[in-house]
């Protein structure tokens, strides 16, 4: 035997075990700690509710606990970006949707990730459509009475949205360009902090989302005057859809779903989009979408990064003709 034969053999013997000791943990194994669900908008929004619900449910199905930590900022663009720096492991997901994944990225010059190269889709959850809404004490009753306020004062209707990068605001910038109308938006830093502003009457209408004004609009102190969605929604169904008031093509609807880092192992993305499809299908957890005026949706990681490249067509080429950036 030659003479450092057997410590390189030593040697060789370690290397070879090293990769089985440091290997992901398997799907049977995951997760044995606690998980952080970044939520990227501030909490009480839409997004917030939608996180919460998932949240406890998973925790439930997983064995630990899933934190919600809200990093609201930037029309999501802080808390996401935070996520695609996350070890990609498994403990740290994000709370997605059509903003941060199919606006932002065109919308912002500099956003700080990319969501096809930065994220592995877990799977979709649900579908909510803007819906506007305003103060009881807002004199237009419909879509064309905004139209005609906003048109004969010119610069002077104030219309709330959440901040930059969401369907919301979206869905206000394409509503300038459909009606032809020139009116001040004002952003706020999420649809909680909005619904709020216009339960005091401080902005007098919004596009909004309705999981945090859904109680106020059953009770009367707001009022949806249209629903931005193809179909009137269940919940509201005396609200008519923008085509139905007059408004043909505006349409903004929001995609909700659950990212993990890339390079997330895929036995973990498998376990976690097995156990999101069981949750969403359960009974409790869609009558709870239904009930803050969402629809459920269920889909593999390929559907929704499929979705996300479908979402992202429709909205960048809608952000290029309007000519937004935001530096």
């Amino acid at each position: 035997m030659r003479p450092w034969s057997g410590p390189l053999m030593l040697l060789a013997a370690m290397l070879s075990s090293a990769p089985l000791c440091c290997a992901p943990a398997s799907a049977q194994d995951y997760p044995t700690r606690p998980i952080t669900l970044i939520v990227p908008f501030p909490a009480g929004g839409g997004v917030d509710a939608v996180a919460r619900i998932v949240a406890a449910k998973l925790s439930t199905a997983l064995g630990q606990q899933v934190v919600i930590d809200n990093r609201g900022g930037a029309g999501g663009v802080i808390g996401t970006r935070a996520a695609a720096r996350a070890a990609p492991d498994g403990y740290t997901l994000v709370m997605a949707h059509t903003g941060t994944t199919s606006i932002n990225p065109t919308l912002y010059a500099n956003p700080g990730y990319d969501p096809r190269k930065d994220f592995t889709p877990i799977g979709l959850i649900a579908s909510t459509p803007i819906v506007i809404m305003a103060h009881p004490s807002f004199p237009p009753r419909t879509l064309a009475d905004v139209i005609a306020l906003a048109k004969a004062q010119p610069g002077k209707l104030n219309i709330g949205t959440p901040p930059m990068g969401t369907g919301g605001y979206l869905a206000g910038e394409l509503f300038k360009a459909m009606a032809g109308v020139d009116v001040t938006i004002v952003l706020y830093k999420g649809t909680g902090p909005l619904t709020n502003d216009l339960l005091g009457n401080q902005v007098p209408i919004a596009f909004n989302v309705m999981a945090p004004a859904m109680g106020n609009l059953q009770a009367g102190t707001l009022r949806a005057i249209a629903v931005l969605g193809p179909d009137r929604s269940s919940l509201l169904p005396d609200v008519p859809t923008a085509a139905e008031s007059g408004l043909p093509g505006f349409e903004a609807m929001l995609h909700y779903g659950l990212l993990a880092p890339a390079g997330t192992p895929k036995p973990i993305v498998t376990r976690l989009n097995t156990e999101l499809r069981k949750l969403v299908a359960s009974d409790d957890v869609k009558a709870r979408i239904f009930a803050d005026g969402g629809d459920p949706l269920m889909s593999t990681p390929e559907d929704y990064a499929a979705d996300i490249d479908r979402e992202e067509a429709k909205w960048s080429a809608l952000i290029k003709k309007l000519g937004l950036r935001v530096d």
